[in-house]
């Protein structure tokens, strides 16, 4: 409806005295910006912050797909809705319980509203380096320890497709007198295919966000926040204003648009997508040296479930690194995967990967594992399942007096900046957390590997801003 009405528009002869600058004029002349329907808030077109036409129509088209009582668009990504969702769910000083592993939208939104979070760490796979998933018996204990606590946040899938038992966290939650957010970004496909895992709000999550342009055919920016909660539909409105823009892309809520029609008129193209990933799953069963994560059964005995749609590709029984995988694959084979750590790459998949692509990259392995030699690594080097000891809360950073002072040398003293690798944005170390010589070497190891390292003030990996651990 929206981009239809956007087509009539630009076709209608109407002169635009109004915004964006460019007029609907195609200043490249080639074709390829949607110029000519980039719109703004004019008559007949409805309004995001208080939707009530054809936006309107797109929310309900939404609810109806994902089987939920409210439906939010997104067009500033997942993070717009992260961000609103946890300031809707929480006021200042309140105590939270915080998955280690979210991603670093998650302690924004923490220092902007002044909370207190309590950090859980998933369960984690030492000998592949991945966390699996968050224990419901440890987050009981932990909820039993902190009466107080509001929120519980969790990301689930991960950046590697590790699903968490959200039923049974949700009901641990409620039954403790707290509500559960689920960053479930990567799991936007989840809802139209019995062969992935079942979607957080329908397994009792009070909110979550998931990002259409992850794993479905939507534009970047693209995502949805999603709840059945309508006690919360206010307030979570009311911070969608603060957090989103005021001028959202009519271009943006228009792919959402076409991204559910494409949903709703392709059923049958899931069901050819997940016959390519048990396809391709079988066939790389017989890889000598490299390993698809959920092809191991003893990985799986560590994790809850899983999103096979994220092919982890392990090279950490190998004579290479992930980072030297991804490069090899990206030189030789002109694949680009999504993300090279450490010991793996993650090569992420949607219902519009082809069978062509699925067979590139599976030959590609084969001719790649004929060359590898089996080796043994050390694993401990590595290892980020340690939560480091906080001096203060991240919201407090600025009252203390800031040194910048070489990386190498910041053992003891307290961080105030945010350090995370790019991708996956989970933070290592956060403000008011102390620095220590493992956190150092551990860095340092991933940056010898490749990995990008950044930092609130991009003064890493050489310098960091810290403050002296009274």
């Amino acid at each position: 409806m929206l981009y239809d009405k956007l087509k009539s528009y630009k076709e209608s002869g109407i002169y635009p005295f109004h915004m964006p600058g460019h007029k609907r004029n195609d200043i490249v002349n080639d074709g390829i910006l949607p110029y000519n329907i980039d719109l703004t808030e004019i008559h007949g077109f409805d309004n995001l912050h208080n939707a009530c036409g054809c936006i309107k129509e797109i929310e309900k088209k939404a609810e109806k797909l994902y089987c939920v009582n409210r439906t939010f668009l997104l067009v500033n990504g997942a993070t717009g809705g992260i961000l609103s969702s946890i300031r809707a769910m929480t006021n200042f000083g309140d105590k939270i319980i915080v998955a280690r592993n979210c991603h670093k939208s998650v302690y924004n939104a923490i220092e902007l509203c002044g909370l207190n979070p309590e950090y859980i760490l998933p369960d984690y796979d030492e000998k592949y380096g991945v966390f699996t998933s968050v224990s419901p018996h440890k987050l009981e204990l932990l909820l039993t320890k902190n009466p107080e606590t509001k929120l519980v946040i969790i990301t689930s899938p991960t950046y590697e497709g590790v699903m968490s038992d959200i039923k049974t966290i949700a009901d641990i939650c409620h039954r403790h007198g707290a509500m559960l957010f689920v960053d479930e970004a990567h799991g936007a496909h989840f809802q139209f295919s019995d062969k992935f895992p079942n979607e957080a709000v329908k397994c009792g999550a009070d909110v979550a966000v998931v990002s259409l342009h992850k794993t479905l055919p939507s534009l970047t920016q693209t995502a949805l926040l999603l709840t059945n909660n309508l006690e919360l539909s206010e307030k979570l409105q009311e911070n969608l204003s603060i957090f989103e823009t005021s001028s959202p892309s009519y271009i943006l809520m228009s792919a959402i648009e076409k991204c559910l029609d494409f949903i709703s008129d392709n059923k049958s193209d899931f069901e050819a997508y997940t016959n390519r990933l048990s396809d391709f799953y079988n066939d790389t069963k017989s890889l000598k040296n490299i390993l698809i994560l959920y092809n191991d059964k003893s990985f799986l005995e560590n994790c809850f479930d899983y999103d096979f749609g994220k092919i982890v590709i392990s090279s950490a029984e190998t004579d290479i690194s992930g980072a030297e995988l991804g490069k090899i694959l990206r030189e030789k084979y002109k694949i680009e995967t999504e993300m090279s750590y450490t010991d793996y790459v993650i090569a992420m998949t949607s219902v519009c990967d082809t069978d062509e692509g699925f067979g590139r990259l599976k030959n590609a392995l084969f001719e790649i594992d004929n060359s590898l030699i089996k080796i043994e690594k050390n694993y401990d080097d590595y290892n980020f399942s340690e939560i480091p000891e906080r001096n203060f809360n991240s919201f407090q950073k600025n009252s203390f007096n800031s040194e910048k002072i070489m990386f190498k040398n910041a053992q003891g003293r307290v961080s105030l900046e945010y350090i995370w690798a790019y991708p996956p944005g989970i933070p290592l170390i956060v403000p008011g957390e102390v620095i220590t010589d493992k956190l150092i070497n551990q860095i340092n190891i991933l940056l010898e590997n490749n990995i990008q390292i950044n930092s609130t003030k991009n003064s890493m990996p050489d310098y960091i801003y810290t403050a002296e651990n009274d």
